[in-house]
């Protein structure tokens, strides 16, 4: 497999239960470039984002940035590939040993004496049953443990890069396209996330709900959502490659359960 077989298929998965985003991929006509793809799992040896990163690592992707989350608990790093118009790839993981005892049992029951081959912890999806209360359980003491619980691995969602986009000058245009089109946007943090002077600009619409089986009981739960990066220059001809954990840290809650 090459990359670009790859990224079709983390594109096909996503799609498949975020219609949102091939809805707003055709608001532009598909003429889009990708600015990144994020997955999130948590930091058991055998579940990583040390090993995520040495599977995409085949793939000409090397690490790039580093980043923390106190108050979720969670750490992340972003890998850039060698060819420069690939999306860059956004690999966060949970801190279990951070959180409860009754949240910590949950996980290791699933993950534990478990081996993930090729890129299962990327597109294997979930392979176990789950239930309902505990998914609301889980999501008061953490909605990303919660979000994982029920989705497993799979691309958590793709970015549109607004400095590729014809026709918009900045990431305000690009909202209210959004919004016009009937689209909730993410305003944690407010509409857009970061600034100029951070160098980097983001937004995102509401994780989309999805009808999920819990052992035979169908409930609505968010899954994914589409986010839009708009990047600044470092200095002439060299554009910042980072994230902003400030703003990550709020865009991380648009697939937070609405209550």
């Amino acid at each position: 497999m090459n990359i670009d077989t790859l990224i079709k298929q983390f594109w096909e998965k996503y799609i498949s239960y975020t219609p949102s985003a091939k809805k707003i991929n055709q608001l532009f006509d598909g003429k889009i470039t990708n600015d990144h793809i994020a997955f999130r799992t948590l930091n058991l040896t055998n579940t990583s984002i040390d090993v995520q990163k040495n599977y995409l690592e085949q793939f000409g992707y090397k690490q790039g940035g580093a980043y923390e989350f106190k108050v979720k608990k969670l750490k992340a790093i972003h890998l850039e590939n060698e060819k420069v118009d690939l999306p860059k790839i956004f690999l966060s993981e949970l801190l279990l040993e951070e959180f409860s005892y009754d949240l910590q049992k949950t996980f290791h029951e699933i993950f534990d004496n478990k081996s993930f081959v090729n890129d299962g912890l990327l597109m294997g999806g979930r392979k176990w049953e789950i239930n309902y209360e505990k998914y609301i359980e889980l999501s008061e003491e953490s909605e990303y443990a919660a979000w994982l619980y029920v989705w497993g691995f799979c691309p958590n969602h793709f970015t549109i890069s607004v400095n590729h986009l014809e026709g918009y000058k900045n990431l305000e245009e690009v909202n209210a396209l959004i919004k016009k089109n009937g689209f909730k946007l993410n305003e944690s943090g407010g509409e857009i996330k970061g600034s100029p002077d951070d160098l980097l600009e983001q937004s995102s619409i509401i994780a989309d709900l999805c009808a999920v089986d819990f052992s035979g009981e169908s409930h609505e739960v968010p899954s994914c959502y589409y986010e839009f990066a708009k990047r600044y220059e470092i200095s002439e001809g060299e554009m910042y490659q980072g994230f902003i954990a400030k703003s990550a840290d709020k865009i991380f809650e648009s697939t937070n359960l609405q209550k």
